[in-house]
């Protein structure tokens, strides 16, 4: 049958001048340490009667009272049993106490013997509120566990808790009724004056020396709370820049300066670098003070053996002293060189003592880094970027593995924010693609229904008055042939054009590069534009190409192409009042540029680049006075680009003519031409 009764209440009711005290656990154990103290460093065996609450506290301790049963055979230890916790007389005596006994929520201690007595007799302070929020499983926590109890050295008040723990004892174990009366009549019954007076001090000495190593532990514990709050504080934050921000560059503005500050370190870095680089570009930077700025800086890799390190390892590096380093003293490398940027920059470093190279321990006695730490930004094993921290020697040996840590933390952040940057740059390219196919869809609808449906109904006129009409005037009759001619070669045209652009974007054409002379090019286009619009007024054009200007490396099909289609486009565009002229000239020592230009009616200057693409068309599809499929500049710059040339546009805007030009490679080898001998002027 369990015993609910308290000891304390008990003691208290027994000895009314008693008052109770407040006592944390931290407390509790260094006065019960100390007690204990007392008892190992004496010389009279004591009565040691010890109230553990329950099994998992005793075990804590089960170590000392090992050496207690050393110095006399009179302990008592209660807990309540969780496991392996059972009434036993090995070492000491344990008495396992029911779990529901008054003795589950109290502390006791009692140490008495012919010379002293010490008795600390407590119960655990639940709160109520505490107690309805789980205190039961928040109370091994030792921050959070209050006591209010009794600690004295009174003789009288140590003999009337130990006569109340025997009671408990005894109901427990019965069998120890002799032994408890042998410590009532040698300890507890011992005469007053018999009793020496016991000195405190060096009981205070040691109380104090648990306290100390109490307050250590819990101000280590808080040093290792703030530093997680740091940590946690740190990463929340750049999680969240990630979480609000696409732009990797507010992302890694703020880890680097977040990073230099919480670590308090002279200077933190960040710069993109695959394994490859032989070298990166210092883009983001924390600096302490009274340290040189290496932003916009060119900062070596492939002669750096700590970077080598860090990507063959795949884990962070940290050199604490690198005056002693043996991977830096004995490496050379190149001195960082400033960018543009850097030059123009407010803060401009020193340059660096020689301009050819400088050995890695120089660069680092320069740039005032004394300990190097570096952790590559990882993405499934992929490197994206390097942070790293330089540091006075002091900082470096102090770095803790929480610091490490907290440095990785970040490092994961950022990969995070880059990739998410290169996955949202891609989601914009795949848009901007799809937008971009949206409109090609819409464009060949729009073309289909109005470049063939016009012309097949045109035709389909044509042919039903012919066919209705036997009786036709000739000239009228001719006029039906002529159109229906007309637009049936149109349909051939646009259903060309569809199958050359195809040809030209899947890869299947075979290009046949010959060294060709461009004048004989630019004058078979010419000629065969004059012939095809023999009776329409085309625009006046002139050609400015000089024979002796050298071959081109082109395809002559595909040349004549690209200049058939500039042409036509620019007389298309033109009044009959207007100029075309065809200009050639070289464009460096590798090319040759040639220009068409009109005076025609020219191009928006925010148009120049769209006119290349697919089905393009300056006036819309449905509402132009030309024709065309809107795929003949797409066509052109496809060939160009295939023959190793560019192609692009200028206008003055509205109404301001345009010119198109292209440049074609000049031929490696020119030929040498040789002449036929002629009979008729053989000599």
């Amino acid at each position: 049958m369990s015993i609910s009764a308290s000891i304390l209440e008990d003691l208290v009711r027994v000895q009314p001048h008693l008052r109770t005290q407040i006592y944390f656990k931290s407390s509790l154990i260094a006065l019960s340490h100390a007690i204990e103290d007392q008892v190992l460093a004496g010389s009279v065996p004591p009565l040691v009667i010890a109230s553990f609450q329950q099994e998992r506290f005793y075990r804590q301790e089960a170590h000392r009272y090992r050496r207690i049963a050393d110095r006399t055979d009179q302990v008592y230890v209660l807990a309540a049993p969780e496991t392996e916790f059972a009434n036993g007389s090995e070492y000491y005596e344990r008495i396992a106490f029911d779990p529901e006994d008054g003795l589950r929520d109290e502390w006791h201690l009692i140490v008495i013997s012919q010379q002293y007595a010490s008795c600390l007799v407590c119960r655990e302070h639940f709160a109520p509120s505490a107690q309805t929020a789980g205190f039961d499983q928040l109370a091994t926590m030792d921050q959070i566990r209050r006591f209010e109890g009794i600690w004295t050295f009174d003789r009288q008040v140590c003999r009337q808790a130990a006569e109340l723990l025997f009671e408990r004892i005894l109901h427990y174990r019965p069998e120890l009724q002799a032994k408890i009366h042998q410590a009532r009549s040698e300890i507890l019954a011992a005469l007053p004056h018999l009793i020496e007076v016991v000195q405190p001090g060096p009981f205070a000495d040691r109380l104090v020396t648990y306290l100390q190593a109490g307050q250590y532990k819990l101000l280590k514990a808080y040093r290792s709370i703030a530093a997680q709050e740091r940590k946690e504080r740190l990463v929340n934050s750049i999680s969240t820049a990630v979480r609000q921000s696409l732009n990797p560059e507010e992302i890694l503005n703020i880890a680097v300066q977040e990073l230099g500050q919480v670590l308090q370190v002279n200077r933190c870095l960040f710069y993109r670098c695959r394994e490859t680089d032989a070298s990166a570009t210092i883009q983001y930077e924390f600096l302490g003070a009274n340290v040189p700025s290496l932003s916009g800086y060119e900062w070596p890799l492939q002669g750096n053996p700590l970077f080598q390190t860090v990507v063959n390892q795949r884990e962070r590096l940290y050199v604490n002293n690198t005056r002693t380093d043996p991977r830096i003293t004995r490496t050379a490398t190149s001195p960082p060189t400033p960018s543009a940027k850097s030059r123009r920059g407010k803060r401009k470093p020193a340059p660096p003592p020689s301009p050819l190279a400088l050995s890695l321990a120089d660069l680092v006695e320069h740039w005032q880094i004394e300990a190097w730490l570096m952790v590559p930004v990882l993405y499934r094993g992929r490197l994206l970027g390097m942070i790293e921290l330089h540091g006075s020697a002091e900082q470096g040996r102090n770095w803790r593995e929480d610091d490490l840590a907290l440095v990785e933390a970040i490092a994961a952040q950022v990969g995070v924010a880059l990739i998410q940057a290169e996955a949202y740059a891609n989601l914009e390219e795949l848009n901007q693609q799809l937008e971009a196919l949206e409109r090609t869809r819409s464009n060949l609808i729009a073309i289909t229904g109005h470049e063939l449906r016009t012309p097949l109904s045109t035709i389909q006129v044509c042919l039903e008055s012919l066919a209705s009409e036997p009786d036709m005037p000739a000239e009228l009759r001719q006029v039906m042939l002529h159109s229906a001619l007309a637009d049936a070669e149109r349909l051939r045209e646009l259903v060309q054009d569809f199958l050359t652009l195809s040809r030209l974007e899947s890869g299947r054409v075979e290009w046949h590069p010959e060294p060709l002379p461009l004048v004989e090019c630019v004058d078979l286009v010419v000629s065969g534009m004059r012939t095809r619009h023999r009776q329409e007024r085309l625009p006046q054009i002139t050609t400015q190409v000089n024979p002796d200007l050298p071959l081109v490396e082109a395809d002559g099909e595909w040349l004549v192409e690209v200049l058939a289609k500039l042409l036509d486009n620019a007389c298309k565009f033109t009044e009959p009042e207007g100029q075309v002229e065809i200009i050639a000239r070289s464009h460096g020592d590798t090319m040759l540029e040639v220009t068409i230009a009109d005076t025609g009616r020219g191009i928006e200057p925010d148009r120049l680049e769209t006119v290349f693409e697919r089905f393009y068309q300056e006036e819309g599809a449905l509402r132009r006075t030309t024709g065309g499929t809107g795929l003949g500049l797409a066509i052109c710059r496809q060939i160009v680009t295939r023959l190793g040339g560019k192609i692009w546009a200028e206008s003055a805007g509205r109404n301001q003519g345009s010119r198109f030009h292209f440049t074609l490679p000049i031929a490696k080898r020119t030929p040498l031409l040789t002449t036929r001998s002629d009979p008729e002027h053989t000599p």
